[in-house]
């Protein structure tokens, strides 16, 4: 009735008038971004398709367009300004103005972000590391600069452009360490990183992207330097 020519768009008005006086039971975060996304196009109009993935937890290329032309304005408050919060969530929000620089995806962030199923992948990757490096510090009794010790590089964890033909080394090099202080960086980066961002796009994405960048590294290592091993 509202979209006689069956366009898919309905102004921003009508559409408000609709979920007025129906009591459309729709969340207001994500009414709030709908409404900012229809303002950051030229007819001012809500799209079906739109409103369909906002609400099935899918980003549209249009909403994506949106936000990075900056086309958007939120009619609420920002979610700084959001009380009576627990204690996770404010953690959630503290998590989402630190890695986010716009209003709009830490919205987005803080009501798509899942506790179930559990960040494993990251968790388990950071533990893992964890372990072999206790391992080899207490085998070698080194844990500064590891990589000094002979016994260390003998390891068949250890990548080298010389060892190429054993294939596995290409990624299990992501898990040995130089020294007590790369480990610490590497982990507390992704336990603040990749944990949130597993939390919101799952276990497969992020642990695609994330063995990506491992064999990257050692692919890059053997047309750079072909003398020089890789770890961490």
């Amino acid at each position: 009735q509202l979209d006689p020519e069956n366009t898919g768009f309905i102004g921003v008005e009508t559409f408000a008038s609709l979920v007025h006086s129906h009591e459309l039971p729709l969340d207001p975060a994500k009414l709030d971004m709908l409404v900012a996304l229809a303002q950051g196009n030229d007819e001012g109009q809500v799209c079906y398709q739109e409103l369909v993935d906002l609400i099935s937890s899918k980003r549209s290329s249009s909403f994506k367009r949106a936000i990075a032309n900056g086309q958007r304005a939120l009619p609420r408050d920002v979610l700084l300004d959001e009380t009576g919060l627990g204690f996770y969530k404010r953690f959630v929000r503290y998590v989402a103005y630190e890695i986010l620089p716009c209003e709009m995806d830490r919205r987005w962030y803080f009501y798509q972000h899942r506790t179930c199923p559990p960040p494993v992948f990251m968790a388990a990757v950071t533990l893992t590391q964890i372990i072999v490096f206790l391992c080899y510090g207490a085998r070698l009794n080194k844990w500064v600069l590891q990589t000094y010790h002979p016994e260390y590089m003998k390891s068949p964890l250890v990548y080298h452009p010389g060892h190429r033909a054993r294939a596995w080394r290409f990624l299990t090099y992501m898990f040995m360490h130089v020294g007590l202080e790369q480990l610490g960086f590497n982990a507390l980066l992704q336990l603040m990183i990749g944990v949130p961002l597993e939390m919101v796009h799952g276990i497969l994405r992020i642990s695609f992207l994330y063995l990506a960048g491992v064999l990257a590294g050692s692919l890059t290592v053997s047309i750079t330097d072909m003398r020089a091993p890789l770890v961490g």
